[in-house]
């Protein structure tokens, strides 16, 4: 069994080996590794030759560290193309597992000899990749399916690096700066459910079977079928597909398949996933997508997928909308909503930013934009601001960056900003109609509600600390947190910043005032109309922003 310690001084010497010793030095395990002249400097080179180094240690230091690589270069909003682009590069993929050891993992998941459970099964394997290896088999019923067994010892050199991970993480939010600009703890957590998820193949089997039930009525896509007898967390049992690959063109020409008319089906197919159903297959790659030859798609690989709560897809469509109507001042600000870490951009430079970004598209119609073009300049001016989007919607850029890619390739003419604008279109009159208002304006009073029954409990305990320390008033960003909380999703950060004042001005009657009981209601009744206004005010503002 490996020993961990150990491990750490492999990360840190693989690390010098490479020339990156100073991220050695960024997580704190310098100390593991010899003095070597120059070992911990920052190499003097262009991104792209520091990005290679990077692809290197990472396919030297084992599966674990591939996954992540792959899961980095899905976050287009941290990284930069070259990084993008050559940790695009990592392929997952392992020796095999001796038969014997696939029939045992079998036997204990299945209850018997894989030659017993299946009608055929063959001992070479398919493929065979950092967690699981896939073998062709045939049911008793005669049908070909694919089976997948999880590696023996995957569990366990996961759970182990994945342990060191979070401890470098640690260290590195500690010592370096960049880390806890970009979150380095959360990217981590966010990495360990990812791959976790990927050691159980039942999320898989359920996401198959989820993605089966929303296109039920679609003739034109087909998701393989699920067998549950044979499956378990261990061993996943799908349908055997064939087809042409979306990306041989001369394949496609040959069966007779149209090619344009196979974009825009492939384009439409992702576009409902993302702005309809808000689950999405996350790694839309040519080999993932087949084509039948009456020019239907069927989909495989169901271990990265993506959601999209309404909540994110409304700000996504803010985010389009303002573009579309080249308004710098509402795209900086939807950009903002849609950023989970904004601690360290500048909102004027970003509307300034914003301003450029949209002159540079002003004289063309959306036709002519190329979405890949678009989403790295908006990318590039995300790292530079120093935001950081959520996990969801970088896996969408990404996936429009790609469905675009094979569009292109197979009609050089397609136009994904075409295809896009419908769908905003829709997602425009659904948020408009009665039933949605309605259904904010009850969120939001909801929400207003539940922020006056706060009010008071905060108050007193601003009071108490008060009656404990005299006039001197310690004030947290911590006790205003939750309440801050609420007060964005009523919708507009105007009124966080309202409350606030409100709070602030009560704090200050009460540390002046002899009498207390008036300073407690005046200060509650204070936060309570601001409150009950910007609620008003912000109604009124959403009326009219959408007419």
């Amino acid at each position: 069994m490996r020993v961990i310690p150990n491990r750490y001084q492999e990360i840190a010497e693989t690390l010098a080996r490479h020339g990156m010793g100073f991220l050695a030095s960024a997580v704190g395990i310098r100390h593991r590794v010899p003095f070597v002249r120059n070992a911990f400097a920052p190499p003097d080179e262009s991104p792209r030759s520091i990005a290679v180094r990077l692809r290197l240690v990472l396919e030297e230091l084992g599966p674990t560290f591939v996954k992540l690589g792959q899961l980095l270069s899905t976050r287009p909003d941290l990284l930069p193309p070259a990084y993008i682009l050559e940790l695009s590069k990592l392929q997952d993929a392992a020796p095999p597992v001796p038969i014997d050891a696939i029939a045992e993992a079998i036997r204990a998941e299945l209850g018997d000899d894989p030659s017993r459970v299946f009608a055929t099964f063959d001992d070479k394997p398919l493929a065979s990749a950092s967690i699981g290896q896939a073998h062709t088999a045939t049911l008793p019923d005669g049908t070909q399916v694919v089976v997948k067994i999880r590696r023996p010892d995957a569990v366990r050199m996961v759970n182990e690096d994945l342990e060191i991970l979070r401890n470098l993480a640690e260290r590195a939010s500690r010592l370096w700066a960049p880390a806890r600009t970009y979150n380095v703890r959360g990217l981590v957590q966010e990495f360990s459910d990812t791959l976790r998820g990927e050691l159980d193949y039942l999320r898989e089997a359920k996401n198959a079977e989820r993605f089966a039930d929303n296109f039920e009525s679609r003739a034109d896509v087909a998701i393989p079928r699920v067998f549950w007898d044979t499956t378990t967390s261990r061993v996943l049992t799908l349908e055997r597909v064939s087809g042409i690959r979306i990306s041989d063109v001369q394949a496609l020409d040959a069966a007779g398949v149209d090619r344009p008319l196979l974009a825009q089906t492939g384009a439409q197919l992702v576009l409902r996933m993302v702005f309809e159903d808000g689950f999405f297959h996350a790694d839309p790659h040519p080999g993932n997508l087949f084509v039948q030859p009456d020019g239907s798609i069927t989909l495989i690989d169901f271990g990265m997928v993506g959601e999209l709560d309404p909540e994110l897809r409304d700000r996504f469509v803010d985010f389009l909308v303002a573009f579309t109507r080249r308004q710098p001042g509402d795209l900086a600000d939807a950009l903002l909503d849609i950023s989970v870490t904004t601690s360290g951009a500048d909102r004027d430079q970003l509307r300034e930013r914003m301003a450029s970004f949209v002159a540079d598209y002003s004289n063309k119609t959306l036709s002519e934009i190329k979405f890949a073009r678009l989403a790295t300049v908006l990318l590039t001016i995300v790292r530079q601001q120093k935001l950081q989007l959520p996990r969801e919607v970088a896996l969408m850029f990404k996936v429009l960056i790609m469905v675009e890619g094979i569009g292109v390739q197979l009609n050089p003419d397609f136009d994904l900003m075409g295809v896009l604008t419908p769908y905003v279109r829709k997602l425009l009159r659904e948020r408009l109609s009665v039933a949605a208002l309605s259904q904010r304006m009850y969120r939001a009073s909801s929400d207003a509600g539940a922020l006056m029954l706060e009010l008071p409990t905060r108050l007193r305990r601003i009071l108490e600390r008060t009656d404990r320390s005299g006039v001197e008033v310690h004030l947290r960003a911590a006790e205003l947190e939750p309440l801050m909380t609420r007060a964005e999703r009523i919708g507009n950060r105007l009124v966080a910043g309202l409350i606030a004042a409100a709070l602030i001005n009560g704090v200050g009657e009460l540390v002046v005032s002899e009498r207390r009981w008036r300073p407690w209601s005046n200060s509650l009744l204070g936060a309570g109309v601001t409150v009950v206004g910007s609620l008003s005010g912000y109604l009124l503002w959403t009326s009219r922003r959408h007419r």
